[in-house]
């Protein structure tokens, strides 16, 4: 019947054989597989059948499509010996196109995937629906890290992209949700794999991407579930810097820095583990005429429409004085954007315009050298966190305090 296709062909062709496969093996239900008893056994009457049907038609088809029910249940052995009588490592299964390797990486076998690669399974190949990879697959849930693990042992190509630019990072990041997805060890795994830190899809979307769009689903969300992206955020930040990733670059919606300093009161933590690591407080590309930390701190201030008894207004002038002087004891020299004017107005509007003033007065006079020695001590103990550091110095209680970022905002 040359015409069937798809679901009927598998029916009334290589079914039966599958099937007759499936229970020479003792599996009647392979969605719910019991442990075989006496295996060696149930191996001997498959191979027996093997032997037996390997001149009947699509007997190729029919053992090909047994092995993907091999990789999903993990049956190293009975995989093994279909290998051996003929199963195609490069057979779909018809309804998702995936092969066998696939299947085994999504239903996590790290010994099946390891035996099918060492066959001669393409451990990069790319399904045809999704452009997924082995290797994309495994990144995208925290169960699949053995598989991940085992990938790259074997070789897989860390920095592959599919057709849109998107990596096995990538994917990693994109799966995560920080609440119940919790991609952390894949990342890590991935980066200390060689994961490229600056691989960038077609669309634009970078390592941050994902972390900024979950940084704005903590604005007005369940509290509980804003502490746990919150946490996620942090701790993937802190893999993507050790690693070289730059949260400063252009454009300004896919820079981290930019984006924490827009929204300093809310995501301070962030933005001062950034700041405490060397994160550039300007566009790290074209500098402080793109934007500026210093800018969008005071824009920031002075729309807020704050009292002298507002405490969110305090609380906000208190963490601006502190970003602030991270900034500064980042800079040997300081750089402020041109046209940095500011109208502040309300009751707080002389603490603001003070401390503008102060900055201005830092940038036109030479560093004074407790400046230089301040700024190159805290340059000295990054990456964060350098408050803690500075506190185990074996320096005067007066000095450390000197040296301490909160002292400003006292």
């Amino acid at each position: 019947m040359p015409f069937l296709h798809g679901f009927r062909r598998i029916i009334f062709e290589y079914q039966p054989l599958v099937d007759a496969i499936l229970g020479a093996l003792g599996i009647q239900d392979p969605e719910r597989q019991e442990p075989l008893d006496s295996e060696e056994s149930r191996l001997h009457v498959l191979g027996e059948l093997l032997e037996k049907k390997a001149h009947s038609p699509f007997y190729q088809e029919g053992v090909s499509n047994a092995l993907l029910k091999m990789a999903e249940l993990g049956l190293t052995q009975a995989a093994a010996v279909l290998l051996r009588s003929g199963a195609n490592l490069n057979f779909e299964d018809p309804v998702t196109y995936y092969t066998a390797l696939h299947i085994a990486v999504l239903r996590n076998q790290p010994d099946m995937v390891e035996l099918l690669v060492r066959h001669g399974a393409d451990i990069n190949r790319r399904d045809r629906i999704h452009e997924s990879s082995p290797l994309d697959l495994a990144s995208e849930e925290p169960e699949r890290l053995p598989c991940l693990q085992r990938l790259l042992e074997l070789g897989a190509d860390v920095n592959a992209a599919d057709k849109h630019g998107k990596t096995a990072l990538l994917h990693a990041l994109a799966s995560s949700d920080g609440v119940q997805v919790h991609n952390t060890d894949n990342i890590r795994l991935l980066l200390e794999g060689g994961a490229d830190v600056k691989a960038t899809t077609k669309d634009g979307d970078t390592v941050f991407t994902c972390i900024i769009f979950l940084l704005g689903e903590t604005v007005g969300g369940d509290k509980e579930e804003a502490q746990m992206i919150n946490r996620f955020c942090f701790q993937v930040t802190q893999l993507l810097l050790a690693h070289g990733a730059d949260p400063s670059e252009c454009p300004a919606h896919e820079s981290l820095t930019h984006i924490c300093l827009k929204s300093f009161k809310l995501h301070f933590q962030l933005l001062r583990f950034l700041l405490e690591s060397g994160a550039a407080y300007n566009c790290s590309l074209h500098g402080a005429s793109c934007w500026s930390g210093f800018h969008i701190i005071f824009e920031r201030l002075c729309s807020h429409p704050g009292c002298a008894e507002d405490e969110s207004h305090a609380d906000l002038l208190r963490k601006a004085e502190t970003a602030l002087d991270l900034m500064v004891t980042n800079s040997r020299r300081l750089q402020l954007p041109a046209n940095f004017d500011i109208h502040p107005v309300g009751s707080l509007a002389d603490k603001i315009q003070a401390l503008h003033h102060s900055l201005r007065q830092l940038e036109l006079r030479p560093p004074s050298l407790k400046h230089l020695c301040r700024v190159h001590i805290r340059l000295h103990l990054q990456p964060w966190p350098v408050d803690t550091k500075v506190k185990a110095l074996p320096l005067p209680d007066r000095l450390k305090w000197f040296l301490l970022s909160e002292h400003s905002g006292g």
